[in-house]
């Protein structure tokens, strides 16, 4: 049986702007049978990293707030502290990071709440008795919220392909502990002809797995929790993902996680995805590249897994912009994920989410 997938295009008119448009995609959706008087209401969101552009605009969640509000919900934006050394990497530097990138109060009409506490460490074990995991580690806001809305800019990524649904919930609601044991399986590897010693790698290890050695970096594996921080910063792309099983297995944990978060909020959740600024790369880097493909629009589902299965099939049919990095797979119909990573197989993670019973691959596109 497939799932509806509902999709606006980014047209309006003096009669509906963009923002009374996207409200009529969630209520199509089924906002108001995600939403009960009273309950408290997470919204999922990735700030950005400091630096990064391409994250949601802040007023598209004003807007979610807005609708919350009027099914008389008690809504607040949250995202868990990140593995790696970054802007965002405890509560106070990750709200500051928010507030930076416009997220304040005053903009979007409610509070934020970091959903795994000060330091990462708040957090409740699930039982999801997997073949990966018997138990996941998800963020406490995350799992004390009544209902969980996914705001989810879909973009690539260098471990997942692409980054939807699955991921903003997956890794993004997953605490510190849970993030380490999601990467735990990846441990990156140096290409010492590209390194040039500039040390940047080891100022942003935050287990002190690298050093400087005879002006090449040098990575001790036993210290390394495959957080992929140094992956992100190495100017020379000199430390790279070692591509063998890790890859799909880090595609399994992330899913597994998923599940493990959708735990009890089968009926209460809904999933948004943005595919707008359509970045080769995660939201998490301090920069975003020239988008692949043209703005396209807005998806709404209750299904994660159809949501992120339209999404990927609406980029593919996109040519290609000119000037990204994009140099492969640019005609329409053609893999443009495949075109940036040809070694990951973006479809795995689909598949298994499929499998494990979080959602289905098939979608009908109901456009409004």
């Amino acid at each position: 049986m497939s799932s509806n997938v509902y999709f606006m295009d980014l047209r309006t008119t003096f009669k509906e702007n963009l923002f009374q448009k996207l409200g009529r995609l969630v209520e199509t959706a089924g906002i108001a049978d995600t939403v009960d008087k009273r309950d408290l209401v997470a919204i999922k969101i990735h700030f950005g990293e400091k630096g990064n552009a391409a994250f949601i605009r802040p007023l598209f969640v004003r807007k979610m707030v807005e609708m919350i509000r009027s099914l008389e919900g008690n809504p607040f934006l949250t995202d868990a502290n990140t593995l790696y050394a970054g802007t965002r990497s405890d509560a106070p530097s990750h709200l500051t990071t928010a507030i930076q990138n416009g997220f304040a109060y005053a903009v979007v009409d409610a509070p934020l709440v970091i959903a795994d506490g000060l330091r990462g460490k708040s957090e409740f074990a699930i039982s999801i008795d997997q073949k990966n995991f018997k138990n996941v580690y998800i963020g406490a806001e995350i799992v004390q919220a009544d209902t969980l809305i996914s705001m989810a800019h879909f973009k690539g990524h260098e471990l997942s392909g692409f980054g939807g649904a699955i991921k903003n919930i997956g890794m993004g609601c997953a605490s510190r502990k849970g993030k380490l044991a999601q990467h735990s399986t990846l441990s990156p590897e140096i290409k010492r002809k590209k390194c040039i010693g500039c040390g940047e790698c080891v100022m942003h290890c935050s287990q002190q797995a690298l050093s400087v050695v005879e002006k090449k970096a040098v990575m001790d594996t036993q210290k390394c929790i495959g957080c992929g921080e140094c992956i992100l910063i190495c100017s020379q792309e000199a430390i790279q993902v070692q591509w063998n099983q890790s890859i799909p297995t880090f595609m399994e944990n992330m899913v597994e996680y998923t599940l493990g978060v959708l735990t009890g909020k089968e009926s209460k959740c809904l999933f948004i995805n943005f595919i707008t600024d359509v970045s080769p790369a995660c939201d998490c880097y301090g920069h975003n590249d020239a988008p692949i493909v043209r703005d396209i629009g807005v998806l709404a589902s209750r299904d994660p897994v159809a949501i992120d299965q339209a999404s990927v099939d609406l980029v593919n049919q996109e040519l290609a912009n000119p000037g990204s990095c994009l140099t492969a797979n640019t005609r329409p119909g053609e893999d443009k994920f495949r075109g940036i990573y040809p070694k990951i197989d973006w479809m795995h993670q689909l598949a298994y989410a499929e499998e494990i019973g979080i959602g289905t691959r098939a979608y009908d596109l109901i456009k409004i």
